[in-house]
């Protein structure tokens, strides 16, 4: 397979290589097409870099619509690991689609997120478009990443309630004790992802 192109739209101070995005970008594309023709791939990290725990959120398109997303909030798994797994739960696994065909895959078009760790953060030090939330509590946790605050033109408490509500929570229980992490993400994809 060769390497996807990247869109445009990737940040100035990328802690991810040119090279690595477009190997990510490739593992994804290879995890899911393997899925659906019923083969293995070799998951051996290209670099130490891309071995170093992350969390990871993949998300697909098809024709400019979003047709799965699924990820990891906390570095549970390798970089390179995460994105193959998190690539094939978002083309079989999203609850809210059907799973993703033969047919389709190859007109698929992937966005990854790397997370930094979530760090404790105080609702007022919230910035949206830099900060990825995850709010929790009673055992309930929702987490928005940063570039859906700048999709919908969130302020900050909208931000917040709109995290709480993913979560399954009232609007205001980040003012009542939830407690609110905050992540940056590296985000980047292919040309119209």
């Amino acid at each position: 397979m060769s390497l996807p192109q990247l869109s445009p739209s990737v940040a100035d101070h990328a802690e991810f290589s040119a090279e690595e995005r477009a190997l990510l970008l490739c593992l994804a594309h290879d995890a899911i097409l393997s899925a659906l023709e019923k083969r293995e791939i070799p998951l051996i990290p290209p670099t130490d870099h891309l071995a170093e725990p992350r969390g990871v959120f993949t998300s697909l398109y098809l024709r400019g619509g979003l047709r799965g997303c699924v990820g990891y909030a906390l570095a549970v798994s390798p970089v390179y690991r995460a994105v193959a797994e998190t690539a094939r739960a978002a083309a079989f696994e999203d609850i809210r689609f059907s799973p993703v065909t033969l047919e389709e895959a190859p007109h698929l078009q992937i966005e990854l997120s790397i997370l930094s760790p979530p760090q404790a953060i105080a609702a007022e030090d919230v910035e949206p478009g830099r900060h990825g939330l995850l709010i929790s509590m009673h055992g309930r946790r929702g987490l928005l990443l940063p570039q859906v605050s700048i999709e919908h033109a969130w302020e900050r408490v909208t931000f917040l309630e709109q995290t709480c509500r993913k979560a399954g929570l009232p609007f205001d229980a980040w003012q009542k004790g939830a407690t609110i992490e905050a992540f940056t993400a590296e985000v980047f994809g292919e040309k119209g992802a």
